[in-house]
């Protein structure tokens, strides 16, 4: 089993649902990353979504935007991101790492090259924001020669027939988009997506697990409990932006993720 699957069968025999947050490599500072994927296990992450710095991320918000630019103007590139993930597993050898970015990067060192080098490194998935699942064939292919799980989206918008295909061939874990727009938006509507979300997780061979517009612990409870787990990203990126340095980028993680991992524990 991958290191996604035998923690969310540890989560389901133990009832419990996983959290997940996002974090952009580079930002705040080169130096932090690494750190604050350690702090961010301490205070109670079941996996880590990495961001990889893109110049035109389309569908992400004011503030993970800006997180990428700063994250490339310290040259935290693909070499870099990858690199993290190793530094990473000199010290957990358990927690699950996700790749979230663009289509472009992995292009350029072509799939099986990139899946290669993802898995050498330690990463266990990776989605693409803007890869649709029509044309994923080839890149499932060359990920799953790497046991790289190619994570997919859905969305409100997703129809009936795409979100068949979807939870068909999902990996790792189905994530589901709880509102059409980019991240960071405030207009979550926990009612609607619960219903969406009991949709997907009676057809889907994966677990689901619901992202934007959590942004604290009472969002987060509240989509928990309708998904298999919830991912928070642009509000943990907003916190980390401006720390001084690796150590308090630590327990800025630290701080924010703690209350809720509390909170969808008491589901």
């Amino acid at each position: 089993m991958s290191r996604i699957d035998t923690t969310f069968a540890r989560l389901r025999a133990s009832g419990r649902k996983a959290l997940i947050p996002f974090l952009t490599a580079g930002d705040p500072s080169l130096e932090a990353t690494v750190p604050v994927m350690h702090a961010l296990v301490e205070a109670g992450a079941d996996c880590i979504e990495l961001g990889v710095p893109f110049s035109d991320p389309m569908a992400d918000g004011p503030v993970i935007q800006r997180s990428s630019e700063r994250a490339l103007a310290r040259g935290a590139g693909m070499a870099y991101v990858l690199e993290s993930v190793r530094r990473f597993r000199e010290r957990d050898a358990a927690t699950p790492v996700v790749l979230m970015g663009y289509l472009n990067p992995v292009e350029i060192r072509g799939a099986a090259r990139f899946a290669a080098d993802a898995a050498a490194a330690g990463v266990d998935g990776v989605l693409l924001v803007d890869l649709p699942p029509e044309e994923a064939g080839d890149f499932q292919a060359a990920f799953a020669q790497a046991d790289l799980a190619l994570v997919m989206l859905a969305s409100p918008t997703t129809t009936a027939s795409r979100a068949g295909m979807l939870c068909a061939n999902a990996q790792g874990y189905l994530y589901y988009v709880s509102y059409a727009g980019v991240t960071g938006a405030d207009r979550l509507d926990a009612d609607a997506a619960g219903r969406r979300l009991q949709e997907l997780r009676a057809e889907a061979r994966v677990p689901v697990v619901a992202g934007f517009g959590i942004k604290d612990a009472a969002s987060a409870a509240a989509m928990a409990a309708g998904a298999d787990g919830v991912v928070v990203g642009s509000a943990l990126v907003s916190a980390l932006s401006d720390a001084a340095g690796t150590d308090e980028a630590a327990a800025r993680a630290r701080a924010f993720l703690a209350p809720l991992r509390q909170a969808i524990d008491a589901l």
